[in-house]
């Protein structure tokens, strides 16, 4: 066996080293996001929360993300510290705001919420990290490695959903969160180490922020990141309430509602795996524009299947759930692809935090579209971010930035 050979083999078991260990970090630190909503039914009876005030679980976490990553793409931390450092940093930050919640009564909720914001800040920390780290280890494939991150960071989000279906109190569910997350951390530190194409840490520079802005190709990925997460998140806090209010109304029983949610939530992550490879062989915008033209077509038709059995509402949002997050590492990928290498963390960091602040008009106006016209038509119209996305992934095909994407397939 040549050398070349010996070294080609090396790289590929580290690449692989890399990939599930990185991935395994993400997953087990993303159970922090919906550890408060998985649990929100038992914290609405034990608090005396009303359903608005139960949005703020989930809302006070973005609203923490969104402030987090604007403040790590203005100091430039993204690209001024190792992102293994700032995801280990901040996944154990985001352990102990986390756990704090049981300490929580009905007499000081407001409490909670700052928590949960200060949850949402260190996730900031995590999840471009997570992906500059992936990004760092894959230069061809790099489509491939990220949605495996971003199933990670899915199967993640669904996890507590998981938990609280095998009985658990909701205390458990919030502890049990926090030691996952402990545990993502330390694999992050330990068991991973830089890639070959990671960039070595640059000083910070307001230019940063102003060359992403300017950058044609990160300004329509960023666009179709947006359509993505208008729909996104909005479904995924809402799926478990809209799937008892379906039961209540069929008369079928709603036991089966935890398992189904965190099954819905969590087929994202084989669907962003397959998502990926599709990408890296037939071009990340074609396959983005048609995971967004399934999930808004699928948005639509909950209309259809609202009060039906659950043989029938099941199938359908796990057709959504595969397909409103399939996309999502594609928009990232393209970041990766045609920012400057050295400005990278920064314009991850900043199409995030555009992203998640529009999840805080969906996830909000879900539940008051709900109280005014009924569950039956509170998703239909997150049906508009994925029609304005596939307009934002036409245009970047068809621009001289579409050479960089994928080897040149677009």
């Amino acid at each position: 066996m040549s050398d070349r050979t010996q070294a080609t083999l090396s790289r590929g078991v580290e690449q692989r080293r890399a990939l599930i260990g990185i991935a395994a970090s993400q997953l087990l630190v993303l159970t922090l996001w919906f550890s408060a909503a998985a649990v929100a039914p038992q914290l609405r009876a034990q608090w005396g929360l009303t359903v608005g005030q139960a949005a703020w679980l989930t809302l006070a976490v973005q609203i923490g993300f969104v402030t987090g990553a604007l403040t790590i793409a203005v100091t430039g931390l993204a690209d001024s510290v190792a992102s293994r450092k700032l995801f280990a940093i901040a996944a154990a930050a985001g352990a102990v705001s986390n756990a704090a919640m049981i300490f929580v009564s009905a007499d000081s909720v407001p409490v909670a919420f700052a928590l949960r914001a200060l949850t949402g800040v260190a996730l900031a920390g995590v999840y471009p990290s997570g992906m500059k780290a992936m990004a760092g280890w894959f230069r061809r494939g790099r489509g491939m490695a990220l949605g495996v991150l971003l199933g990670a960071l899915t199967v993640g989000s669904a996890g507590p959903h998981l938990i609280r279906g095998i009985g658990l109190e909701w205390q458990g569910v919030i502890l049990g969160a926090s030691g996952l997350s402990l545990i993502g951390a330390f694999v992050m530190i330990s068991a991973v180490s830089d890639g070959p194409y990671e960039v070595a840490p640059s000083s910070f520079s307001l230019r940063h922020i102003g060359a992403a802005v300017r950058n044609r190709g990160v300004r329509l990925s960023t666009y179709g990141y947006l359509g993505h997460m208008w729909e996104l998140y909005a479904m995924w806090t809402w799926t478990a309430a809209f799937l008892a209010a379906s039961a209540a109304e069929s008369g079928s029983g709603d036991g089966w509602v935890p398992v189904a949610t965190f099954a819905i939530i969590a087929i994202g992550g084989p669907a962003s795996y397959l998502a990926g490879r599709l990408a890296d062989r037939h071009g990340r915008t074609l396959v983005a524009g048609g995971a967004m033209a399934i999930s808004g077509a699928s948005a639509i038709a909950t209309v259809l299947v609202f009060g039906r059995s659950p043989f029938l509402v099941v199938p359908l949002f796990l057709v959504w759930g595969a397909s409103v997050v399939a996309d999502s590492a594609q928009f990232s990928t393209m970041v990766t692809e045609t920012a400057r290498d050295d400005r990278r963390g920064t314009a991850l960091t900043l199409q995030t935090a555009l992203g998640f602040v529009l999840t805080l008009v969906t996830i909000r106006g879900v539940p008051i579209i709900a109280d005014t016209f009924g569950w039956r038509w509170a998703f239909p119209w997150l049906a508009i971010g994925p029609v304005l996305g596939i307009f934002a992934m036409v245009a970047l095909r068809k621009s001289s930035a579409a050479r960089h994407l994928a080897g040149g397939l677009g």
